[in-house]
């Protein structure tokens, strides 16, 4: 059994309101992007493929992988214009494996726990995602400001990433999407995460699996903040 996992972190972070990408912002000293590579590092993943921006590709390189010996990082890939299109040229960055792992450099919170519920599930469902059922009410507009409808939230998740599967089935979805890119967006479909390229092409069920309320993502300023906090509650447990 082989296991790779693609770390995107071509991001912008436009709502960060920051020159800093992100991805290399620091918490505690260490960049973002370094915490979750830490966890896939440590575990059982056989290697690491990292997706950036082209012109962060040097960068990454030389501060963040070999300052703190990533040595399962074996890949630094361009990232694309879409979240969709970095993921793919990572997908064909990673050879041959049995699963794949796909996740997201901004959420620095994973844990080794996460990733075993996840290879687990994607052993016996062929595709799984990390996700946290739902705490507030959600209510559905109408398109004109209004409440139209308020969904029973026992049945609602926050999905989160890693998002895993069986790599032959992925590699093809997404080989798929690519290939018929110009049509599914004249359809009006916005592909946000790798469940619907593999919903959309193979018409089967993902697993749900417990992920973590705080494996959140940095996106705002607020964020950084909590991810801070989180660090600093888990050095005085330590």
């Amino acid at each position: 059994m082989r296991c790779v996992a693609v770390v995107l972190a071509a991001g912008r972070g436009k709502r960060m309101n920051s020159d800093i990408q992100k991805q290399y912002l620091l918490i505690h000293e260490k960049p973002v992007l370094y915490y979750s590579l830490d966890v896939f590092e440590k575990s059982f993943v056989d290697e690491i493929v990292l997706v950036t921006g082209e012109d962060e590709i040097e960068y990454c390189r030389r501060e963040i992988v070999e300052k703190y010996g990533f040595q399962k990082v074996r890949q630094i890939v361009a990232g694309g214009k879409e979240r969709y299109h970095s993921v793919y040229r990572g997908i064909e960055s990673c050879g041959t494996c049995d699963y794949l792992m796909i996740h997201d450099g901004a959420r620095p919170f994973i844990t080794e726990e996460i990733l075993l519920r996840s290879l687990s599930a994607v052993r016996e469902y062929g595709a799984c995602v990390a996700g946290v059922r739902v705490k507030d009410t959600v209510k559905i507009e109408d398109g004109n400001g209004f409440i139209s409808e308020t969904p029973d939230r026992a049945y609602l998740w926050n999905v989160q990433t890693p998002q895993t599967f069986s790599f032959s089935e992925i590699k093809a979805a997404y080989e798929k999407l690519i290939e018929n890119e110009d049509a599914i967006l004249r359809q009006g479909i916005s592909i946000t995460d790798d469940t619907m390229v593999y919903q959309h092409f193979f018409d089967r069920k993902v697993r749900l699996i417990e992920g973590g309320y705080k494996n959140i993502k940095i996106t705002t300023p607020e964020d950084l903040l909590a991810a801070e906090s989180f660090l600093s509650f888990f050095e005085k447990k330590c």
